[in-house]
């Protein structure tokens, strides 16, 4: 599905490349070992980044991608060739993703409650302006581990749609099929997710903020209790001074 605003010349390629998936795939199905093979070689690497930007930990990426090669090898003879390869595998691997944060996810979450499905079809019919990711608003010199944590602090649901049109560059309507949902969902999720994402970054950097101010007025006490010994110090040597001066005279 070509996105309205894609350049022809990249609609042209991105549908030869998917010209090029389907002849694969139809050889695959015929039997031929090495065309699926091509299929893996062709697109393990955005398998393994998808999976890589939804979960925390590398080898949980790794093993999701294999798993979904896995599902594809099995369930090869059912694809649907009204719909583009990657598309079949985004979704095939983010549902696996989200299983598997569904299953390691603590209850409490930013999202601020359960916000399922439910409501969302009567959501304001939000248009995407295509905005800036939110971690476009971060600074240069944080790093990329700081943003991924707080994405993965996301509900699975955000998370998935933040990282398919924001890191992958889909749009709305291809979302909306790998995560079957519908497009206005897409949107309202896109939506509240970068919100929470935005809350969620500027929280930590008011912690980090007010740490080094609470570090920096405990580094002040302790250098006024450090003086004052001295202060008193000098009182009583003055005292000490003076009382010798009288026992003299």
């Amino acid at each position: 599905m070509t996105a309205p605003d894609e350049p022809e010349a990249a609609a042209d390629a991105r549908r030869e490349a998917a010209q090029q998936d389907h002849a694969l795939v139809r050889q695959a199905q015929a039997g031929q070992e090495e065309a699926f093979a091509d299929l893996v070689h062709r697109h393990q690497g955005r398998a393994y980044r998808v999976a890589r930007n939804l979960l925390p930990a590398d080898e949980d990426a790794q093993d999701i991608a294999q798993e979904a090669f896995l599902r594809v090898f099995r369930n090869i003879e059912r694809f649907n060739f009204d719909h583009e390869f990657t598309t079949w595998l985004y979704r095939i691997v983010t549902n696996l993703c989200i299983d598997f944060l569904r299953k390691r996810r603590v209850a409490v979450s930013v999202s601020r409650g359960r916000e399922g499905d439910e409501g969302e079809e009567s959501a304001l019919d939000l248009e995407d302006h295509n905005e800036p990711a939110p971690w476009e608003y971060a600074e240069a010199t944080e790093t990329a581990a700081e943003v991924h944590e707080v994405l993965s602090s996301l509900a699975p649901h955000f998370q998935s749609v933040l990282t398919l049109r924001e890191i992958e560059g889909l749009g709305c309507p291809e979302i909306a099929e790998i995560v079957g949902a519908t497009h206005v969902t897409v949107r309202w999720r896109l939506h509240r997710g970068r919100k929470l994402f935005q809350e969620e970054w500027e929280r930590r950097s008011r912690m980090r903020q007010q740490g080094g101010a609470e570090l920096l007025q405990s580094g002040t006490a302790g250098k006024a209790g450090a003086q004052a010994p001295t202060h008193e110090s000098e009182r009583r040597t003055r005292r000490s001074r003076s009382s010798d001066e009288g026992t003299r005279s």
